[in-house]
């Protein structure tokens, strides 16, 4: 065999730098020559895996530098390369990068497998979402709104026809029963007083002169009939005897006559100083003015509706509130139950009240139905005043030491809580819950919104739910009072369970 191919000589070959050869731009240095060895026959063959194992990626680089400067070691390089092939010898497995690629996309590929189904494993398992049991107070009341309006409310006007003379009082002023408000112009009125005292007077003189008419008919009447008794019924004669008699009717008559006379000018008189009195307008009651609606120098025009001149409350420190209660909450209120208003001047001041009256009679506004409740409100500060709207909470129904279970608790149904779950996934789900169904006539009815029907709630026990007995009272619209043997304060009831949907 050649020695040139001997290991030896592919090592001698390789490594230029042992042979005292370095490439400078194609130049060659020469060194002092080498010791010469005595070639051997090598033991193994020489094959291609052999000359990929004794040559390095190092190796072959300087041979393929070492080129231009040994034509004989570059012939030797290249017939290495030719040997072993473009890129070199095979990779070890750990230093391939396609294997590690490809080992970390099975593990993300295991992973995203698992946690997959480990998500539908726990969505597969119902979740209940629970409350606890409270023992408390629980008050239940009813809202209404309405105004404040005072406890007597008085229009002042005027029965008479006149100019206004005089205006003595104005707005927010405190006024007494009977304190004159404002006068209308007298002059007439106190004419036709005058003109009724004259009547008065002539008709008493009336009475006067038919007084002593009647005397002298009466004297008249006594001479004949007493010479007729002493003459034996000769004289007079019985016609002079009839027209004494008569003479004397008349002049009693004219009496009676001048009598009445005297009452009716008397009448007179009396209604025109009522009416002179009326001129003067007084208040009916203690209260404060509220409005005035007339100037000195109006001209006032009786008629058959009154005009109101003056607007009184009667004292403000005590008022009415008048609230509408709707027809669905008329039933449960009652009168001396108690309640408390609040009012946008003070927003942030509850104000209590006692319900006084709850009318019969309804009123009807936009198809709503509604009942007027009269309630009582102190008001010492005067703080409160009329007109004022106001919201009331009127307490209907209140429970101490009451067993409370959310209105949720009663209204939920394992059954209808599992049947949306039962319908499986995909497109055969929401084609389900798409597509009507016909109604079931044989499915007993569950409880709604309507909780004084639920007769039962639900709690866990081992993971299962269990229904639990109970007796429902009042509810405020969030809890509910209820009576039952077996649930007990701070156990936890069953309210929703939870969607299992992803």
């Amino acid at each position: 065999m050649n020695d040139a191919t001997t290991p030896a000589a592919v090592r001698g070959a390789a490594h230029p730098m042992a042979r005292g050869t370095t490439p400078d731009d194609g130049a060659t240095t020469p060194t002092a020559p080498a010791t010469p060895t005595t070639p051997t026959t090598p033991t193994t063959p020489t094959t291609p895996a052999t000359l990929a194992t004794l040559a390095t990626p190092t190796t072959r680089a300087e041979s393929a530098t070492d080129t231009s400067a040994s034509p004989g070691a570059g012939a030797s390089a290249r017939a290495l390369d030719d040997l072993l092939g473009e890129g070199g010898g095979a990779r070890p497995l750990w230093r391939r990068p396609a294997l590690w690629v490809g080992l970390a996309l099975l593990v993300a590929v295991a992973a995203g497998t698992w946690w997959w189904l480990g998500q539908r494993q726990a969505a597969a398992a119902p979740r209940y979402v629970t409350q606890p049991v409270t023992r408390g107070a629980l008050t239940v009341t009813v809202t209404a709104n309405g105004t404040l309006q005072p406890t007597q409310l008085v229009a002042v006007g005027s029965e008479l026809s006149g100019t206004v003379a005089r205006v003595l009082v104005d707005v927010n002023d405190r006024v007494k029963r009977g304190q004159v408000l404002a006068e209308l112009d007298t002059a007439r009125l106190g004419d036709q007083v005058k003109r009724s005292r004259a009547g008065l007077a002539a008709a008493e003189a009336q009475v006067q002169q038919a007084r002593a008419t009647l005397a002298e008919a009466r004297a008249s009447l006594d001479r004949f009939e007493d010479v007729a008794r002493r003459s034996g019924g000769e004289v007079p004669s019985r016609l002079e005897l009839d027209t004494a008699r008569a003479a004397l009717a008349r002049a009693q008559a004219a009496e009676a006559s001048a009598r009445a006379g005297v009452a009716e000018a008397a009448a007179a008189l009396s209604s025109d100083e009522t009416n002179l009195r009326k001129a003067s307008l007084r208040s009916p009651i203690d209260g404060v003015v509220l409005a005035r609606n007339v100037d000195p120098g109006n001209a006032v025009a009786a008629s058959l509706q009154a005009v109101t001149l003056f607007s009184l409350a009667q004292d403000l420190a005590k008022m009415t509130l008048q609230v509408n209660v709707d027809e669905a909450d008329v039933g449960r209120v009652r009168e001396g139950q108690k309640a408390a208003f609040t009012v946008s001047a003070h927003a942030n001041r509850r104000y209590p009240a006692t319900i006084a009256r709850l009318r019969y009679g309804s009123t009807t506004k936009d198809n709503v139905v509604t009942y007027v409740a009269d309630l009582d409100v102190p008001n010492a500060d005067l703080s409160l005043r009329p007109g004022m709207t106001a919201t009331a909470t009127i307490t209907t129904v209140e429970r101490n030491d009451a067993l409370l279970v959310p209105n949720t608790a009663l209204r939920f149904s394992p059954d209808a809580a599992r049947a949306p779950a039962g319908n499986g996934g995909g497109g055969a789900a929401l084609l389900t819950q798409l597509m009507p169904r016909p109604p079931r006539s044989g499915e007993p009815k569950r409880a709604g919104t309507d909780t004084s029907r639920a007769r039962q709630v639900w709690v866990l026990k081992d993971g299962q739910p269990q229904a639990v007995p109970v007796t429902p009272g009042v509810s405020d619209g969030r809890l509910t009072e209820v009576t039952s043997e077996v649930l007990q304060p701070g156990m936890s009831v069953i309210v929703d369970q939870a969607s299992t949907k992803r």
